[in-house]
């Protein structure tokens, strides 16, 4: 039996630290291990969302490439195949096109292709989507609540600045006179191209950087 691993982990932290990453590894080697399998290979998307497209997954297209007639896809388990049930869909149908199939360590309905085995594959898609919402829901809103009260939400907006408190933010004057500035020039029917060249060479830069006519555009359309 040919196996080919695929690990994924969504954030930058959990990619740095090698949390998740290490864990999934260990298990698709256990499992090989439980087969006696000495020679496979594992792919990796490492501070990929699960939620992106096949097309923006090198690893799991990799994965999926090498796969021949009777091996199977090994992953620790199904969420790390994608949090979106149609991407997984689409995963599925290109591993069974290659006459392969996908392996779940943790189980969860893989091991067969009979109809109780697909029902628990879909509602163990379908809970791992609904999670996903869900806690994106609650970053959302408690984003908003902090927004509301004025404290930081990360960027800090052209025309502000961090608060002694490290927590609130206040109005930056010299940046909002830069925005008010450029409110000036538009009311002169300016294009964002030359207003972003007018202020550079008055040397008015964005915190040291020079303007470009996207971040004019992005600053005046809030306005």
């Amino acid at each position: 039996m040919k196996i080919i691993g695929y690990i994924r982990v969504s954030t930058d932290q959990q990619v740095e630290s090698g949390l998740g990453l290490e864990a999934q590894k260990n298990s698709i080697e256990e499992y090989a291990k439980k087969f006696n399998v000495a020679t496979y290979d594992i792919f990796c998307d490492a501070g990929l969302s699960g939620a992106l497209k096949l097309d923006k997954r090198p690893g799991m297209l990799e994965a999926i490439s090498s796969l021949t007639k009777n091996s199977v896809l090994v992953v620790a388990k199904r969420d790390r195949l994608g949090r979106d049930p149609l991407v997984v869909a689409m995963i599925e149908s290109a591993v069974k096109r290659k006459g392969a199939k996908i392996i779940s360590v943790a189980g969860e309905g893989t091991e067969s292709d009979d109809p109780s085995s697909i029902l628990m594959r879909r509602l163990v898609d379908a809970f791992g989507e609904y999670e996903r919402l869900v806690i994106g829901a609650r970053t959302k809103s408690a984003l908003k609540a902090k927004k509301d009260k004025g404290e930081r939400v990360g960027h800090i907006p052209f025309g502000n600045k961090l608060a002694k408190n490290g927590i609130h933010l206040e109005e930056n004057k010299s940046e909002i006179q830069t925005i008010n500035i450029m409110i000036k020039f538009r009311s002169q029917n300016m294009s964002v191209r030359k207003i972003a060249k007018n202020l550079n060479n008055q040397l008015i830069l964005n915190r040291g950087a020079k303007w470009n006519h996207s971040s004019v555009h992005r600053i005046l359309k809030t306005k």
